[in-house]
């Protein structure tokens, strides 16, 4: 979607003008992978208009190969309005105008399979699902487990505003069972679901090789499933997951071994001097998938989902610049104790150009 950020804060009533961004958590993810290095296609579908043109080339400019997207002629691309400041402040304004949209009339029929399956990961939303009967129609054929497919990671990005019938956000949970990789916040989970903590949402997600919960403030768990003769199942990278430098059991990192839901890794996330938290999930996604393209081991995948996080709640829009990846890679080599002294505030991904060591980041509260 076309983003309209306020210039002021405000009510929606009471902002009188907005500056034009891009949006949406598919895209958000694609272009903060392809700032860094990797090669990332958007399949889409938008409108025949200015703003449609407007996102295919803000997009491609990002280095996002945009030659699957749709033009449709007759439905306009989405846009939406939002007040300034944190999503979950009591204040916060959303105001959606996408029924109707050309992205709303996906389906699987018209979808190029070849185009789909030709990654490494095929990254879905869970926003995706709730547009259409279409939509919701396109991600159950897309998280059918089939043989040859890539690795399928999915953000379930519950909207209430979207999931209104009773029972209807249980369509999130039998999408996340046929993924491969699951982002999920614990509140999302409680909210959509009833699930209270990172140990239920663990058991009521058995399926998923990677079950990663987001748990705000406090920082994320990772699950790892173990197949049936006890290894740990193959992770997009080739290369199986917690096999390459993972921590010893009982360190910091709080690793459980041996038990049912697999091996559970939690990172604490950083201080940071919060602007404003939209697109954060799809920045930490986007971060914990590059460090899983470059077989890295899961402590490091959340280290790095973490920095990326932080470099969207720096910013006031969807779109944050990423740490380099150098600057990244030391960031997340950090001890525990110097890992939690890092506090990062806005313009903090440029300190590496300036020639500044990462030692020189961390500082106590």
């Amino acid at each position: 979607m076309v983003t309209f950020l306020p210039n002021l804060p405000g009510r929606l009533a009471d902002v009188p003008s907005f500056d034009r961004a891009i949006g949406g958590a598919e895209s958000n993810v694609a272009c903060t992978l392809a700032r860094t290095g990797h090669t990332a296609r958007w399949i889409s579908r938008v409108g025949a208009d200015g703003f449609g043109d407007h996102l295919l080339a803000a997009i491609a400019d990002c280095g996002v190969d945009t030659t699957h997207v749709q033009r449709d002629p007759l439905r306009p691309t989405g846009i939406y309005f939002r007040t300034a400041g944190d999503r979950a402040g009591d204040t916060h304004e959303v105001a959606y105008y996408r029924a109707g949209s050309a992205a709303s009339a996906m389906t699987a029929a018209d979808m190029d399979p070849r185009a789909i399956r030709s990654g490494r990961v095929l990254h879905l939303s869970g926003i995706t699902a709730a547009l259409s009967a279409d939509c919701l129609g396109l991600m159950r054929e897309l998280t059918a487990r089939r043989p040859g497919r890539p690795l399928l990671s999915f953000d379930v990005n519950y909207r209430p505003g979207l999931w209104r019938e009773p029972g209807q956000a249980q369509e999130l949970l039998e999408l996340a069972r046929g993924a491969d990789l699951v982002f999920v916040g614990d509140d999302e989970a409680r909210d959509a679901w009833g699930l209270h903590g990172a140990r239920e949402i663990g058991d009521a997600l058995p399926e998923p090789a990677l079950l990663v919960v987001k748990q705000g403030k406090d920082g994320a768990t990772v699950f790892q499933r173990p197949t049936a003769n006890g290894r740990l199942r193959e992770d997009a990278a080739g290369t199986a997951t917690g096999e390459r430098g993972d921590p010893a059991p009982g360190t910091a990192t709080g690793e459980r071994r041996g038990d049912p839901v697999g091996t559970a890794t939690f990172v604490p996330s950083l201080n940071v001097d919060l602007v404003a938290a939209t697109g954060a999930g799809d920045a930490f996604a986007a971060g914990f998938l590059s460090a899983t393209l470059r077989g890295l081991p899961v402590r490091t995948r959340i280290r790095h989902g973490h920095l990326w996080a932080a470099a969207a709640l720096t910013v006031p829009g969807d779109l944050a610049t990423p740490p380099g990846r150098a600057h990244a890679d030391r960031l997340a080599d950090l001890d525990d104790a110097a890992w939690g002294r890092l506090h990062l505030g806005p313009g903090w991904t440029e300190a590496d150009a300036s020639g500044r060591r990462a030692d020189e980041e961390v500082r106590t509260r």
